[in-house]
């Protein structure tokens, strides 16, 4: 795989597509700079190699030219902060200003391109517009794992202006494709998959390639009542996807086939009303009567899911295993994060991926504690899922 590390950046202009849809609060302070800092070391290589480097993002969902919100101007402060250099910007991504902003780079110079999207090109895949930004620079770096799976002018089509030696993953796409490689060749086994969310329909063709790679399969979350459904358990008013029976029955009778282990809770947290002040209490999955939902994995799953996972050597994680955001609801997704923890300080290989799951971990400081916590949700599960990514083929062909 083609990444900067065999690349020698000196005296050369990089334009770099990084991932930096970051949120931001009314008065356009950054709340979260998770993605810029998984920017910063394949940054970092490049100037000290004593080139430059171009970079150009996506901001939001702009409904076509400028909005002031959506600016990455806003970002420009904290970016030199991080890198603790003077970081310019164009108030354009093409055009005259960004030509000869670009075209006077010295080495070691940082340029950050306005909004992408201002243009619809962009989304658009739009030839055109992929040669201008290919034109202000000698060498196209791709670090923007997020946006991988989608088929944009700076993901994909600007890779076409650029022969084989001048096209290359940065440290970040290296690191992801890395991990999830990892788990989809099962380098140490038992191999255990944790699913969690809302609905099998999400997630059935990451099941579906899981299977025929890991040992065991946990579910957890909403989807679990229609597996419990299928099965014959009175699941009350918890979430169903009832034309997704047949569907669950089918799963399970494939993961039997093969000899993987399909680990259903076995108690859940109940309560009257979709709330975090309803009243709660614990039953065994299939016993729910009708008026209560299942919010969260009970005390015996915990136990139950936490020893498959701690006896496991190579670990996924995506979504969470009840209603997370709600403080009498999150245990279950808190005792998987510490599990995967404990897994990991043991010699586990661990992926966590999903706004959930990461957040999880995040919040619990458990982040640096699991070997590998992923930047892209779509992404990630479209290359779990066995799909080719358009903004990964197009370097790795």
């Amino acid at each position: 795989m083609k990444t900067i590390d065999h690349f020698n950046f000196k005296d050369k202009k990089a334009i770099i597509r990084v991932d930096y849809n970051v949120p931001l609060d009314d008065t356009f302070q950054i709340t979260n700079d998770n993605r810029i800092t998984a920017s910063l070391p394949t940054i970092r290589k490049i100037l000290s190699d004593g080139g430059s480097a171009i970079l150009m993002s996506h901001l939001g969902r702009p409904k076509g030219g400028y909005e002031e919100k959506f600016s990455l101007r806003h970002l420009v402060e904290h970016l030199s902060g991080l890198l603790d250099k003077k970081v310019k910007f164009a108030g354009d991504c093409i055009g005259e200003d960004a030509q000869n902003m670009s075209w006077e780079l010295k080495p070691g110079d940082l340029l950050l391109l306005e909004n992408l999207r201002f243009y619809k090109e962009e989304e658009k895949g739009d030839r055109d517009f992929a040669g201008k930004l290919a034109a202000l620079a000698d060498v196209y770096v791709n670090d923007a794992f997020g946006t991988a799976h989608r088929a944009h002018a700076s993901t994909t089509i600007i890779a076409d202006f650029f022969d084989e030696e001048n096209k290359m993953f940065g440290y970040l796409i290296d690191a992801e494709l890395s991990s999830m490689d990892k788990v989809l060749q099962g380098t140490g086994k038992p191999v255990t998959a944790i699913m969690g969310g809302a609905k099998v329909s999400d997630k059935i063709l990451l099941i579906e390639n899981l299977l025929n790679r890991v040992d065991n399969l946990i579910i957890g979350g909403g989807m679990t009542y229609t597996f419990i459904k299928a099965r014959g358990g009175q699941i009350g008013s918890s979430l169903l996807e009832e034309d997704k029976l047949d569907l669950a029955l089918e799963i399970m009778k494939k993961a039997e086939s093969k000899g993987v282990k399909l680990i259903l809770p076995v108690d859940h947290v109940v309560a009257d009303a979709f709330s975090n002040e309803a009243s709660f209490r614990s039953l065994p999955i299939d016993e729910t009567p009708d008026g209560w939902m299942g919010l969260d994995i009970g005390a015996e799953t915990i136990k139950l899911f936490g020893s498959v996972i701690e006896h496991s050597k190579t670990i996924m994680w995506n979504g969470p295993m009840g209603v997370f955001e709600m403080s009498n609801f999150a245990k279950g997704t808190k005792h998987v994060a510490q599990s995967l923890a404990n897994a990991t300080a043991q010699g586990a290989f661990s992926l966590v991926g999903g706004g959930d799951s990461v957040a999880a971990v995040t919040q619990m400081g458990l982040a640096e504690k699991v070997s590998y916590v992923s930047t892209g949700g779509g992404a990630m599960l479209e290359y779990m899922e066995g799909k080719n990514l358009p903004g990964i083929k197009a370097i790795r062909g």
